[in-house]
């Protein structure tokens, strides 16, 4: 704190806030207020602290940011003249936005009691304040909306990215594999040839192939002692049958749900110095079909993903599209797995007679996405999800259940008002539900409410049949 210049009373002259106030108003207000000076870089306040004072910049500039996913966004730049801090006395809420000097700066300060004797007092402050508000409200409100939608989408792009890379490194891991076991299969398919086998033989031949390519057949799931017992096993009976480097072979018949005695009945019909060679062909047509199959896995899953992701986009559709309630839960259900797979188990309880419904595909994937990722949130990454949907009355009923804390009830009516947020300070604008609610009332004429208690919170959207 600073003593207050000699000229505090003519500069408040010059407010508007303070224009319309008589001179023993003004006079009386030039008493009460505070003078505060900040250095350059230095904080005023922070997003979540109590608002107890408005300030009236005398001179400088202040710098009015927010900070969500560690990532900081500026609102505005404050200069003389301006008042600051004030909503946070309107509506008795924490601080909503963080401020610091651009430079040197002179502030007065108007404590909470004095600020609202002034708006009694003062039509012409009432006024001008409410003006102000709803400018700077209009303003912040599309900066967070954009800035908010920017880092969804790349929250959303960086989940999709990493969804996408292990696919993307099991195809590529199998096609280096796939190399090495074709040039394994070409010596070893030109041996068996060469071998002068019986019709009995090649029966017996052509089953053990037949083996070696089925993976429709899942293979025996053993843990880690079961499976060292049994490789160990096999490669003493390979070694006992004069087949060459057995630990190479071991561990493929192994995956292939072979034992000792199970490889002692398959080539029974083939002699001592057959079956090296047999055995090793079998492994490398295995080894080939494993890998062909592991890559056709792995394309399998990048196409999934963005087929999932276009379908979240509607990607080359009409605003307004006839919409699968659950294809939309679930394509935002893989494009946030990255988000979910960690600790959240997912449990979807669809009608089987979910009637398709007269939408805005792509908004209502929002309204998802942040149903779901602030039920994520809520319980830390760890718990039960529960989804349900079905038909009620004209239109269809989507529920999204967590088992996280709870949302006390004294702030549960705020839940979808802009900037209002249970997250603490530089975890989220506060802006995802109140998008939710618009998209929803005002765009599909639907509803949505939440009910919660500790241990569960329930929110509720209802959407009509046709959109009117």
């Amino acid at each position: 704190m600073t003593q207050k210049p000699a000229q505090t009373e003519k500069f408040l002259k010059k407010v508007p806030l303070f224009a319309g106030l008589s001179d023993a108003d003004l006079e009386a207000m030039e008493s009460m207020v505070e003078a505060v000076r900040l250095e350059s870089g230095q904080l005023l306040f922070a997003e979540g602290d109590t608002g107890d004072r408005a300030y009236v910049i005398e001179e400088g500039q202040l710098e009015v940011f927010k900070t969500s996913e560690g990532r900081e966004t500026l609102l505005a730049v404050r200069g003389t003249g301006d008042v600051i801090g004030e909503m946070a006395l309107l509506e008795n809420l924490p601080r909503n936005a963080s401020v610091r000097a651009r430079g040197s700066t002179r502030l007065l300060a108007v404590r909470k009691e004095q600020f609202e004797r002034l708006l009694e007092a003062s039509q012409s402050a009432a006024r001008v304040l409410f003006y102000t508000v709803l400018q700077r409200w209009r303003a912040t409100e599309a900066v967070l909306r954009h800035s908010e939608r920017m880092a969804q989408l790349g929250i959303l792009t960086a989940g999709v990215a990493h969804e996408m890379n292990n696919p993307a490194a099991a195809v590529k891991r199998g096609a280096d594999q796939l190399a090495t076991a074709m040039d394994e299969l070409a010596p070893a398919a030109r041996d068996a040839a060469q071998l002068k086998l019986s019709d009995e033989q090649r029966q017996a031949m052509t089953r053990l192939e037949e083996r070696a390519r089925d993976l429709r057949k899942p293979v025996t799931q053993l843990n880690p002692i079961e499976r060292s017992d049994r490789t160990s096993a096999v490669e003493d009976w390979l070694t006992g049958r004069g087949v060459e480097e057995p630990w190479d072979l071991s561990s493929t018949l192994v995956d292939r749900g072979y034992e000792a005695a199970q490889l002692e009945q398959a080539v029974a019909n083939f002699s001592a110095a057959q079956i090296p060679v047999v055995l090793k062909y079998v492994v490398a047509v295995g080894k080939v079909h494993a890998l062909i199959n592991e890559i056709a896995i792995g394309t399998g899953r990048i196409s999934e993903i963005v087929k999932a992701l276009k379908s979240y986009s509607y990607l080359d559709q009409a605003p307004v599209q006839d919409v699968d309630i659950r294809e939309g839960i679930d394509n935002t259900l893989v494009i946030l797995s990255n988000k979910l797979k960690s600790g959240v188990a997912v449990r979807r309880e669809y009608a089987p007679d979910l009637p398709r419904i007269e939408a805005y595909g792509s908004e209502l994937n929002q309204v998802w996405t942040n149903l779901i990722d602030n039920a994520a949130d809520a319980m830390n990454g760890n718990g039960n999800l529960v989804i349900r949907a079905r038909s009620e009355g004209q239109g269809v009923a989507v529920e999204v259940e967590d088992d996280g804390p709870g949302i006390p009830p004294e702030i549960r009516p705020k839940v979808f008002d802009a900037f209002f947020t249970t997250k603490p300070p530089g975890k989220g604008t506060g802006l995802g539900l109140n998008d939710s609610y618009n998209i929803v009332v005002h765009r599909h004429r639907g509803s949505i409410d939440v009910t919660s208690k500790p241990g569960m919170t329930c929110f509720k959207v209802w959407l009509p049949m046709v959109l009117s």
